[in-house]
């Protein structure tokens, strides 16, 4: 069982090259991804992307690359010769205007724009290594911290489903005793009404009706299978859907008793099942 919400850092450093990536994550219905890395591994998102799905299927997560690059490249020079023949020209008008044309290319080297230095392009193999190792290790990270948070999630959760099965069992044993008390409470009106006599069959009819009305058996069966099942899923990874899914069944069971039952002691019960059911729904939402 995962939590959606964690941290992760993982760095890389070799060959004058230092990386950093950052992965950060909280809920999300979907899995949302957002890059934020410098220029240069725009066309490398992609690979990004694909590695965080690798760790992770569900909240939104936020990476964050960094890097600097301290290798010497070779570079080349570039020379605007337009611009050098546009220096070159002024020199010689000046110099028929009397002033000495002492322009050398020197002087023209040290002019903006006339030359200009640039690093080689190629694609560079120990950047994307870089960044594949350093992201693997910090998503490797955010797993392990989700793993822990979900970890103590889950056994948060059970918790409360432990005290949901035994509210469960307490409506259960409760149950039976609504009709048979209803009956006494009836048998005893008619009575005080009708001086003593009273038709043991009318009362067991209005009884049975009653009951029919009150039964909540095919619920406390329902419920006790979604607690089952609830068992069995939490023991998988990825759980969030399927526990979502299943929890609102427990709310609509519980809905059932509370409208059906008519029983003052079953309705505070089911209550309180509804209080244990929320905050487990609450839960379930920071799982992946």
């Amino acid at each position: 069982m995962y939590s959606m919400t964690g941290y992760g850092k993982g760095e890389y450093s070799e060959g004058g090259v230092t990386l950093t990536a950052e992965v950060r994550s909280v809920n999300n219905r979907y899995l949302d991804v957002a890059v934020k890395s410098p220029r240069v591994f725009l066309a490398a998102e992609e690979l990004i992307r694909s590695l965080v799905r690798g760790f992770v299927s569900r909240g939104h997560v936020d990476v964050f690359i960094s890097y600097t690059d301290r290798r010497e490249k070779a570079k080349t020079f570039t020379v605007d010769y337009a611009l050098a023949r546009a220096y070159r020209d002024a020199a010689a008008a000046l110099g028929k205007e009397g002033i000495p044309n002492d322009l050398t290319a020197s002087f023209l080297l040290r002019q903006p724009d006339v030359v200009r230095a640039e690093e080689e392009e190629s694609d560079d193999e120990l950047l994307l290594t870089a960044l594949r190792e350093a992201l693997t290790r910090a998503l490797e990270a955010h797993r392990a911290m989700r793993l822990a948070e979900g970890t103590r999630l889950e056994a948060d959760i059970l918790s409360h489903i432990e005290v949901i099965a035994r509210q469960r069992e307490e409506i259960a044993a409760r149950a039976p005793a609504v009709a048979t008390e209803y009956r006494e409470k009836l048998t005893a009106r008619m009575q005080e009404f009708l001086a003593g006599k009273v038709e043991e069959t009318r009362i067991l009819t209005e009884a049975a009706i009653y009951a029919d009305k009150c039964a909540i058996d095919e619920e406390l069966a329902r419920l006790s299978s979604h607690i089952a099942e609830f068992r069995k899923i939490s023991s998988s990874e990825q759980v969030g859907r399927k526990l979502d899914f299943l929890i609102q069944e427990f709310n609509r069971e519980c809905n059932t008793i509370c409208s059906k039952s008519n029983d003052k002691e079953i309705t505070r019960t089911a209550l309180g099942m509804k209080n244990e059911i929320e905050k487990v729904r609450e839960q379930i939402q920071n799982l992946e």
